[in-house]
């Protein structure tokens, strides 16, 4: 089945991979942080902001994809200041693909990393601070280390649900071939020609081996994280 895969689709795949982990190292520090605030501060509007993460989880994939084309496209309000500032576009690019699937796995990985937090006692950071340590210290040094499983779990589900996002993606950027089609966008477009399904079973396969992987290689960096932890 992997013979039927051609130039078109390894280069969705190819894409996808790079979609997912350009949106996972840009999602993750803001899902710590905001993971972080969550946990441990209480504030006005806490609620709201919990709900505002939370939204592309309850919302129709589709109609992320549509706010992000009316503030992210050249006529938005944040895309033509991006254009007529930085030159940039995100609308129908790989930057845009990206950018889509970091929106819709952050919800994941904040939930992740905040039950991480959490599960840390508050106490050891009070005492830590009584002797002097910087916030930032006790947080680099303390927390970030106990916490690092949940990050890594975060870290994962956001490269998984960024590598498997569809609806909000093809909104956005479309499914161009060699630019923004990714694997779910190529077996979509598969399905809609005969014979074709070959191919799309070899996508499924491919799928299948990268989510499998990511899952592995998890579990085995939680155990050694784990094991460092605990010493």
């Amino acid at each position: 089945m992997m013979d039927a895969l051609g130039p078109a689709e390894w280069a969705a795949i190819w894409l996808s991979l790079r979609v997912a982990i350009a949106a996972t190292i840009c999602a993750l520090p803001v899902a710590i942080a905001i993971a972080y605030l969550l946990a441990r501060k209480e504030f006005p509007g806490r609620q709201f902001l919990n709900g505002l993460v939370h939204l592309p989880l309850v919302m129709p994939p589709v109609v992320t994809g549509y706010l992000l084309l009316v503030v992210f496209g050249r006529q938005g309000a944040v895309g033509a200041f991006l254009y007529d500032v930085f030159g940039i576009t995100l609308a129908f690019r790989w930057t845009g693909a990206a950018l889509a699937a970091a929106i819709m796995a952050f919800p994941l990985m904040v939930r992740a990393i905040r039950l991480a937090i959490e599960a840390v006692d508050p106490g050891l950071e009070d005492a830590a601070a009584t002797l002097g340590a910087s916030r930032w210290r006790i947080f680099g040094t303390l927390t970030l280390p106990l916490i690092a499983p949940g990050v890594l779990a975060g870290a994962v589900l956001g490269f998984a649900k960024a590598l498997g996002e569809f609806g909000a993606t093809i909104t956005f950027v479309a499914a161009i071939p060699g630019q923004t089609q990714t694997i779910p966008s190529a077996i979509y477009g598969l399905l809609q020609v005969p014979g074709e399904e070959p191919a799309v079973l070899g996508l499924v396969i491919v799928s299948i081996i990268l989510a499998m992987g990511a899952l592995l290689l998890s579990e085995w960096l939680g155990r050694v994280m784990a094991r460092r932890v605990g010493r």
